[in-house]
């Protein structure tokens, strides 16, 4: 390419809330910009298109959104700022009075933009419901060393305060040979690692007709793939038979997020979670007979319509006896739709904020003391990045660890000693052989 070619180059830039799948998804469409001439700039920089891929979990997406369009627009005053994703299927009309916004685009049609970016009208709402299954996977244009493969989109179960169903529509699947497909082209790019990702990757099996353990054996054999991970998988969904295949893979990595989302059994059951506290426990030890030293991590919803103070303190007590150590603290988002939007006896902002204040510093707690005790062991770790003289990197257990290097380790693995653990950052040194 010569000079007055990347003069000309267009630019587009991201920003992406919410899951790992989100991430995924961000990472095939800006995969589509690269394979039109784009250059991936930061967002912040100056673009000709920025992408915004919203989340619409809780109910900080408004002024999330209107945050982001400002400093989109004042980043980049002649880009098209494109906002898509969940927050955009369910709020279009909200969205359409936000000053600055050229291309709304939901679920479905976000895949789209393309289609879409060439109109000349001041400003294009499209959204249609969310039936198709659209492929998405980590790619090239990203800045991760972790993969991201979505296996799996939308959700059958009806959870009182979920409005994700709403946004991503039932449950739909990948099959097992596309997945692979998808795989070997990560692996050809140089990716070490896989996360398999979905809204409900336990539904799998009932969404594609083939099985989550067939898939995951297929990309297991996979020669450069040296580690595997999955997303959130419901606990109702975690079986013998797949935590065998996991074992034997000697690939899995020792971390498992399971959402618990409350230890109240009365809690629980208004959600509609298939699962009680007693069921939970049970799942984490049989998760342990397999994975002697797993790390676990947990969804947890603080303030749901009616919950007393002892039914936070039976969450809150739970937690602290399980070996749950990465907390992923939530305040009850009241979903326009949901069932749990009309339940009586909302609770207080101020009664939830000091809630999630509390289950924060014990999830604090205990991810360092965890953490401690991985002092004096070896575990190997993926390396991603430098920062401030020390390249940072995730073990087995998903912790972060730093080590003082002169070498360029980025997307290596190596094995390396943990040495101590100092404010809230575990080091180590390499061994070398």
């Amino acid at each position: 390419m010569n000079t007055d070619q990347a003069l000309n180059k267009k630019k587009v830039s991201f920003h992406t809330l919410g899951c790992r799948l989100n991430f995924s998804e961000s990472g095939s469409i800006a995969q589509g910009f690269v394979d039109r001439g784009y250059e991936v700039v930061e967002f912040g920089e100056n673009a000709d298109v920025v992408f915004l891929n919203t989340c619409t979990v809780t109910d900080g997406a408004d002024s999330s959104c209107r945050n982001l369009i400002r400093k989109a627009q004042n980043a980049a005053p002649e880009a098209k700022i494109v906002v898509a994703g969940c927050y955009a299927q369910m709020e279009a009309e909200k969205i359409k009075q936000m000053q600055g916004v050229d291309l709304i685009l939901g679920t479905s049609e976000k895949y789209k933009v393309f289609d879409y970016l060439e109109s000349e009208d001041d400003l294009q709402v499209h959204i249609d419901k969310s039936s198709d299954f659209n492929g998405a996977a980590t790619t090239l244009s990203d800045s991760h060393t972790r993969a991201f493969l979505k296996i799996q989109d939308g959700c059958n179960y009806v959870c009182s305060f979920c409005i994700i169903p709403f946004a991503r529509g039932r449950s739909r699947a990948i099959s097992v040979d596309v997945a692979l497909k998808e795989a070997k082209s990560l692996a050809s790019q140089g990716f070490k690692e896989i996360v398999l990702t979905g809204v409900n990757i336990g539904e799998y099996e009932s969404a594609s007709g083939e099985k989550l353990t067939d898939l995951v054996k297929a990309i297991v054999e996979l020669p450069d793939i040296q580690r595997l991970r999955l997303g959130s998988v419901e606990p109702n969904t975690m079986t013998k038979e797949l935590l065998e295949v996991l074992r034997d893979s000697g690939k899995y990595q020792n971390h498992f997020h399971i959402p618990l989302q409350s230890a109240s059994d009365s809690i629980l059951t208004s959600m509609r979670r298939k699962y009680t506290k007693d069921d939970y426990k049970k799942i984490t030890e049989l998760v342990k007979s397999y994975f002697p030293e797993a790390a676990f991590g947990a969804d947890v919803i603080v303030g749901y319509p009616g919950e007393t103070e002892e039914q936070f303190l039976e969450t809150f007590n739970f937690l602290r006896s399980s070996p749950i150590t990465h907390f992923h603290i939530f305040p009850y988002s009241k979903r326009k739709g949901t069932t749990a939007a009309r339940l009586e006896d909302q609770i207080q902002s101020s009664v939830k904020k000091d809630r999630v204040k509390t289950l924060m510093m014990l999830g604090q707690a205990k991810l360092d003391e965890f953490s401690f005790n991985q002092v004096g062991k070896t575990t190997e770790v993926l390396f991603e990045s430098c920062v401030d003289g020390y390249w940072e990197g995730y073990s087995s257990h998903y912790l972060k660890v730093k080590v003082k290097s002169d070498f360029d380790l980025k997307n290596s693995i190596y094995p390396v000693i943990l040495k101590n653990y100092v404010g809230g950052n575990l080091y180590g040194e390499i061994i070398v052989h």
